[in-house]
Parts: C-alpha cells; structure tokens; sequence
C-alpha cells in the first residue's frame, strides 16, 4: 500500500476548525451585541396611554400607536394585522377594558402571544358612566364605568407610574433611565395638577355641558360639574326629554357654551347650542392628536393646559 502524506490534511483540518471557530465567536459577539442594543417592542392603543409611554421609555423602545387619530376609539375595533402586532410585541399596552371594549377578547384568544398586556388603569377606583336613563334601558353592561382617567392630572400621574413599572419589569437593564425619565415627566403632571387646582377650585361658577361624559375625573378633581348631553359614548342621542332638560339647566345656570370633542361629531352639541342660543368650543379628550400635530410640538401638557385656558374663560363669562 502506499504511504499517504497526512501532515497537509492536518494542517487543513486545523486551519478549517480555526476558522470555525472565529467565525462562530464573530457570530457570538455580533449576536451578544445586537441583543444588547435591540429596543424592546410596544404598541398602545391611542394617544394618552402613547404619549406616557413614550416619555418613560424614550430611546428604549419602538412605539407604536395602533389607533388612528382620525378615529373615534370608542367604536375602534383591530384588524387582523393589528392583532399580529399586538401578539408580536413585547409590551400591550391599554387604557381599560372599558374603553378598549375588543381588549378582553383578544388577550383570551392569543393563548401564544409573546406580549405582556398592560393596563394602564390598574389599581385606579374607577367612577360609575354618567348616562341618561334612555341609554341605561338599552345599555347590557350595567356596570358600565368611565375610563376617561388621563383626563385628570392626578391619576395620569398613576398611568405613568403603571406603565413604568412594566417597562422595568420587562426590560430591568434601563431601570434607572426608566426612573429618572418617568419622575421628570410625573412632575410636569404635578405642576399641571396645580395650575388646574388654583384656577378652578375657587371659581364662582362650576357646571359645564358636555357632548359626553368625558370629564368626570377632571371635574370631580377640581370641583366643578359636568352634564353630559349623552354618556360615555359620544355616538349615543339624547331623547327629546333630556333636550328639554338641558335647555332648562342651560337657562338656569346661565350657561352660553356648549363642550364637544375634538374627533367626535358636534351636531348634537350644536343643536343644543341653536337651541339656547349658545356658542359651541372644543374641549379636547385627546383621543386622538395627529402625527401633524405631534411635529408642531402639541402633546398632552400643551393640549390640556389649553383645556384649562378654555374653562377659564368659559367659566369666567357665564
């Protein structure tokens, strides 16, 4: 037999593991490092529970807001494609499952879902809905009760706070930065809090009318009182008699401006207005604040120390 020369496939059998090696450690490090530097995956709802998260998390994290500003999110409802992102990511996080009805739903079917769901509202004593008692006879949730919560200053205050923890809870490595962000921002809320406490508390007059019972949190907080012309929805109409009702309070309290939102349609608050011989302006929910909008600066503070200017004013020509 003849004598096979084994030292150059040594040499390459050496060379090829080496180079394997590398290659597998060149693998390693450039997982270990895009593993290091990949941000955590969130997607909420609609703007509020967006602009809260936005502030804790910051560069941490890619947002998404998965409703449309254009939308009412009372009568939102997710697509197929929004619920592969919600199931996609790493954080879901909502307002309540009273305002995000679809919520309950969708976490019970995605039994596989790699996000966390997250509600935002949690440990908040939440207030019955104000509604009328045409809508109460065709309502089936008897227990309906008011998410509207980031409306007040305060209990925004708790959203961020919620939503902190879970950002810390999931992603540990950017606790502080988590901390530090999350405390600046709940000391905008707390300086809000207090312009809205010493314009509003002391005002001589304190009942507006709204197009729906979006500001009981904020009215409670600041004592004043709010009459909603329909309930937690705004799609929902009056009946005639609580029409009437509204012309007499309106005339009673000397009321000459009737609230509507932003995204909702105003034609029942403008009907009123006709009626009484009122004006109309836009109190803003902030349901829904464009990308547009967003771009020129406008944000949750901006918008609701806009809000207070309004109550002010309103409040002070009755």
């Amino acid at each position: 037999m003849k004598n096979i020369n084994l030292k150059p496939l040594l040499t390459i059998s050496i060379s090829l593991f080496l180079l394997a090696g590398c290659s597998s450690k060149s693998i390693s490090t450039s997982n270990k490092s895009e593993n290091k530097s990949k941000k955590i995956k969130i997607v909420t709802t609609f703007y509020p529970v967006y602009e809260f998260t936005k502030n804790v998390a910051k560069d941490n994290a890619d947002i998404k807001l998965l409703i449309p500003s254009s939308i009412e999110p009372h009568e939102w409802e997710p697509t197929p494609k929004d619920v592969g992102e919600i199931q996609n990511a790493d954080l879901f996080i909502y307002n309540s499952p009273y305002m995000e009805t679809w919520v309950p739903n969708i976490e019970k079917s995605l039994s596989n879902k790699r996000s966390s769901f997250i509600e935002a509202s949690s440990g908040i004593s939440l207030i019955e809905g104000q509604e009328n008692e045409d809508e109460q006879s065709t309502n089936n949730n008897t227990e309906q009760m008011d998410p509207h919560v980031w409306l007040s200053p305060v209990l925004a205050q708790k959203e961020v706070q919620n939503i902190t923890k879970a950002l810390i809870n999931i992603d540990p490595a950017h606790t502080e930065e988590y901390k530090k962000n999350s405390d600046d921002y709940v000391k905008k809320l707390q300086v809000l809090d207090h312009q809205y406490r010493t314009t509003l508390m002391n005002m001589k007059n304190k009942e507006i009318i709204t197009q729906h019972a979006a500001f009981g949190y904020l009215t409670k907080q600041y004592g004043l009182v709010q009459v909603p012309i329909a309930g937690l929805s705004p799609s929902n109409e009056p009946s005639p008699s609580r029409m009437a009702e509204l012309k007499q309070f309106a005339k009673n309290h000397d009321i000459n401006t009737i609230f509507f939102e932003e995204v909702a349609s105003p034609k029942v608050a403008k009907t009123l207005a006709n009626e009484i011989g009122a004006k109309t302006a836009v109190l803003n929910t902030l349901e829904g604040l464009s990308e547009e909008e967003q771009k020129q600066g406008i944000d949750y503070i901006s918008v609701m120390e806009n809000n207070l200017k309004i109550l002010k004013k309103v409040l002070e020509n009755k």
